[in-house]
């Protein structure tokens, strides 16, 4: 056995249902089957029975189940005290954020964060939602800057910080490029470079749902997971895509940012970005750092 083989089996326990416990966990549900499968081969005996619409468990499971749940609370009790205490030796706050984050927040959050803790060595580690909320649930992280998960674990806390400004990617010699500002409507006949779902869920579903909102259909053509490698394809003239102002940052050759107007006249804003960190753990270099972030929300939110 392995803790995160127990995590995953206590989750799909609470469940009952392994697809709605594989979101919690912000996972695959064909990997926490895997996990699963792996405990069971491991002890040798079955702890779920699955039917194609839940999953309940055996006589095994029950018993495994409870004990798990004293394992795993006392385990996370233990590595919160030993990185409790290595943290409060080193000052070091290990932080997590997505792309749009490091380009627009972080850098003023960090230069604010020093005035106050001139001490405190910030690691910043950038990736993908999907893949910073595990490395937070697992220790690796003290606090990340990410798309609010749907479904969020009860293992976390979340503090809503902004919505970013959404703008229109274009290439410098489009027609779209010489407007002071641009509507959906203006993007119907585009061909649209959009992320992948799976990876970027909320960027995807923001350019989907802005058509299907206005009874229209989005012309996608290129799916891209990297900011960089989306505004460089709208470089190279592949189509145009839907981005955070603060990708502008870029500065491509060749690319223009125009902002994209709302039905109420006023720039988009609505791609949402929370802090989050594990829940009933104390630690006071994050709390400092989350204790600035609510201080300052009003002044991040205008520059988004």
């Amino acid at each position: 056995m392995d803790l995160n083989q127990l995590r995953c089996f206590v989750m799909v326990a609470d469940e009952l249902h392994f697809g709605r416990a594989a979101q919690r966990l912000d996972m695959l549900p064909s990997s926490l089957s895997r996990h699963i499968r792996m405990l069971e081969e491991d002890l040798d005996v079955r702890l779920l029975i699955r039917t194609t619409r839940n999953a309940t468990l055996t006589e095994h499971g029950v018993l495994l189940v409870e004990e798990a749940r004293g394992l795993l609370a006392w385990a996370d009790e233990l590595e919160r005290r030993i990185r409790a205490l290595s943290r409060d030796r080193s000052a070091v706050l290990r932080l997590g954020v997505i792309d749009s984050a490091a380009i627009g927040l972080v850098p003023r959050l960090l230069h604010d964060f020093r005035e106050i803790a001139p001490e405190v060595t910030v690691q910043v580690l950038e990736d993908k939602t999907s893949r910073l909320v595990p490395r937070l649930l697992s220790g690796r992280l003290d606090l990340a800057l990410i798309r609010p998960p749907a479904a969020p674990s009860r293992r976390l806390e979340t503090l809503f910080l902004l919505h970013e400004t959404a703008v229109v990617a274009v290439p410098g010699n489009h027609q779209l490029a010489k407007l002071p500002s641009v509507w959906v409507d203006d993007l119907t006949d585009q061909t649209l470079i959009v992320p992948e779902r799976r990876s970027r869920p909320h960027s995807h579903d923001l350019t989907m749902r802005l058509f299907s909102d206005q009874g229209l259909t989005a012309k996608v053509v290129q799916l891209a997971d990297e900011k960089q490698t989306i505004v460089n394809l709208v470089a190279a003239g592949m189509g145009i895509a839907i981005v955070p102002r603060w990708v502008s940052k870029f500065s491509v050759a060749g690319v223009a940012f125009v902002p994209l107007m709302s039905s109420g006249g006023v720039m988009l804003k609505n791609l949402p970005l929370a802090a989050i960190w594990t829940s009933g753990t104390r630690d006071p270099v994050r709390d400092l750092m989350i204790g600035m972030l609510r201080d300052h929300i009003a002044d991040y939110s205008r520059d988004s």
